[in-house]
């Protein structure tokens, strides 16, 4: 499943993205620029052919109207004392919380949460951040479903096969920094799974399994960055084959999950 070389550009020419905005049409533009062109419906190239698409989550979700204005937030009375202790806006604390599943740790004026759909995140991934004023950003309310409705687009106008991974800057417990994940995935397995398979001293592995779309998910920050304006990136040279997946399989299940 190694690939010898993986190529990353960033997908230049995506305008700002506004709510109700074709952003599928938005990226083949992009993708056209890039060098891969509309194939006139041909059928879906072979796996040596496809190509990775990693969306940042802000785009899906602005072109999906997932935004909230904050003069129509009235904070309840939990989200007015977190916010009065800690110098916070309390109409985006009150977002926050509407956004949570429950609560997982408030402490030093950090919220994590666990998110409707699943994801243990600060602040429940909600934004500020290229935002329009006045706005914050919430995640896409089915991460999985908005990327396999862009492979569907994207994979139909350049007759090859298309992944989608839809990604988001998530925090570490164990490590300091920021790195982008995987959210949503289309098109492509969010694993490589060694387990069963024979290490180069004859031993037989039997817990690594590589989070794949994480992997690209991260490299592909490094091409769009966080002030560049560049919303999506492609990924040519992984060649991992048509496979169905989703971003909520890589979600640890409760009885998994030691610190839960």
């Amino acid at each position: 499943m190694a690939a010898d070389t993986i190529l990353i550009r960033g997908l230049k020419g995506i305008p700002e993205i506004l709510p109700g905005m074709n952003l599928g049409g938005k990226i083949l533009a992009a993708l056209e620029l890039a060098g891969i062109g509309a194939a006139g419906g041909a059928e879906p190239a072979s796996p040596q052919g496809a190509i990775i698409v990693v969306v940042a989550q802000k785009v899906v979700s602005k072109s999906e109207g997932c935004l909230i204005r904050l003069d129509d937030v009235v904070p309840s009375v939990q989200a007015q004392a977190w916010a009065d202790a800690h110098q916070k806006d309390p109409r985006v604390v009150e977002v926050v919380l509407r956004q949570a599943r429950r609560v997982v740790r408030m402490d030093r004026g950090i919220l994590i949460v666990e998110t409707h759909q699943g994801f243990v995140c600060a602040n429940a991934g909600v934004d500020t951040s290229n935002a329009p004023d006045g706005t914050v950003v919430l995640l896409p309310p089915d991460p999985d479903k908005s990327a396999d409705d862009l492979r569907r687009v994207l994979e139909a106008a350049c007759g090859r096969q298309v992944g989608v991974i839809i990604s988001d800057t998530f925090g570490r417990p164990w490590r300091l920094g920021l790195t982008n994940v995987a959210i949503g995935v289309s098109g492509l397995s969010p694993f490589i799974d060694y387990r069963g398979q024979v290490d180069s001293s004859g031993r037989s592995l039997q817990a690594t399994m590589m989070a794949t779309a994480d992997e690209l998910a991260g490299a592909a920050e490094l091409v769009m960055g966080k002030t560049a304006g560049i919303p999506a990136a492609l990924i040519e040279g992984f060649h991992g084959g048509r496979a169905t997946g989703s971003g909520r399989e890589m979600i640890r299940p409760p009885e998994g999950d030691l610190f839960r």
